[in-house]
């Protein structure tokens, strides 16, 4: 049986209207470059500055530190004003999921390639939130790591931050190929592509996984997720 769910944010417990994507690309080509769709989703999960930096010299850019920074703040001020205009929503029936894992002992975690600026506030304005009355156990933001997907450093740290140290009993689950990358490498249980983001079922099978679901909403239906009860 698992013991700690981890889940992504942006298109996987988060429904938020592809707004991220566009606000990568825009962040990207207002720097006079341009962005090829298949290397903006391969960049989509990852660190948002790890992803402009890359992005920028795949465009034939050459990006530097002030660079980077100076287009984070591009790509949030975009990502704020389309959340404004479009406001996010959990993925139908995620809340219920969340709720049911927890339930049964599971502990939930979220992971983003957000850093805790854009991501803390986000969560808030769906009343999610770890701590007493929360729905959450651990959030953990590509800040707080040093590197963020597809490297495993979020799983492991929200193993750190919920107590769980059996990286076999750890699920993950998200919508983008970094996601599946990030679980295997951090050698968890259960590997889970959900197909409420970007990419269809072909191409997140084309990485490691466990499953490939609908949404987060079957991940309680899983057997390695009802054994606790």
């Amino acid at each position: 049986m698992i013991e700690l769910a981890v889940f992504d944010m942006a298109g996987t417990t988060i429904e938020e209207h592809g707004a991220v994507y566009e606000a990568l690309r825009h962040a990207v080509e207002s720097t006079g470059v341009t962005v090829d769709p298949q290397d903006l989703q391969t960049w989509m999960g990852t660190d948002k500055r790890e992803a402009i930096d890359a992005l920028v010299r795949l465009g034939g850019g050459t990006p530097d530190a002030e660079l980077v920074e100076r287009q984070y703040g591009v790509f949030r001020a975009f990502l704020k004003e389309r959340y404004e205009e479009v406001p996010p929503q959990p993925v139908a029936q995620a809340d219920k999921a969340l709720a049911e894992l927890r339930a049964r002992g599971i502990k939930v975690a979220l992971t983003t390639g957000f850093s805790a600026d854009v991501a803390l506030p986000l969560l808030a304005s769906l009343g999610w939130a770890t701590g007493e009355g929360g729905n959450l156990d651990a959030v953990v933001t590509a800040d707080e790591v040093v590197r963020g997907r597809p490297a495993p450093y979020m799983i492991h740290r929200a193993m750190e931050k919920t107590g769980v140290v059996d990286v076999r009993k750890v699920l993950v689950a998200g919508d983008t190929a970094v996601d599946l990358q990030a679980g295997h490498h951090a050698g968890a249980g259960i590997v889970v592509g959900v197909l409420t983001g970007q990419l269809p079922r072909t191409e997140l099978e084309l990485h490691p996984h466990t499953y490939v679901l609908d949404s987060v909403a079957e991940v309680p239906g899983l057997a390695e997720a009802t054994a606790a009860e």
